[in-house]
């Protein structure tokens, strides 16, 4: 795996979304780098590119509350636990599970396991809110997939949080996950 700049040097081959993704990141004039890869299904298979990107390795959940009419996607470093009385007392959503596949794709064009903030871009009616874990946010750089979970790329936190958030007008809210143990 190597990490080069920028998109594909030809686009043969790949989802019509991945393709997007690109398009709209060079439309913002957003830097990036990019790493092919075989389908990342695991975090820790996702570990081993993010020693390539040397970016926070970021766990990306799509949640609903109970009555699955409000739905989140929470970024959270890839090593912290996620537990789900501790991100529903911060959000006052009881009883938070896995939204279905059906609204990843619905609302965010994205299958399970290339879940990413990229998908944000698809979600025109702003029905999924974004929640950042605040160490993601400490970070300079963070790894994501381009809405495929076969490439994945390399971005400054900054430029996701100043420039393609309020391109896809969307704004994130920040959370605080224990990430010891017992919590």
């Amino acid at each position: 795996m190597i990490l080069e700049q920028g998109r594909p040097q030809t686009t043969e081959g790949r989802e019509a979304r991945e393709v997007r993704t690109y398009d709209f990141l060079d439309t913002l004039g957003i830097e990036y780098g990019r790493i092919d890869h075989a389908s990342a299904e695991t975090m820790e298979v996702c570990a081993e590119i993010d020693k390539i990107l040397e970016a926070q390795i970021c766990k990306n959940l799509f949640l609903c509350n109970r009555q699955c009419t409000v739905f989140y996607l929470l970024m959270m470093p890839g090593d912290k636990p996620f537990r789900t009385k501790e991100l529903s007392a911060q959000i006052n959503s009881a009883r938070l599970s896995f939204a279905s596949p059906e609204k990843m794709e619905e609302y965010l064009d994205i299958h399970p396991g290339a879940v990413s903030v990229m998908g944000l871009m698809n979600d025109r009616d702003n029905n999924v809110q974004l929640l950042i874990d605040e160490d993601v946010l400490k970070s300079e750089w963070l790894g994501c997939h381009p809405c495929v979970n076969t490439s994945s790329l390399r971005l400054c936190v900054k430029d996701v949080l100043e420039r393609f958030l309020p391109a896809v007008h969307h704004d994130y809210r920040t959370v605080h996950l224990d990430g010891g143990e017992g919590a």
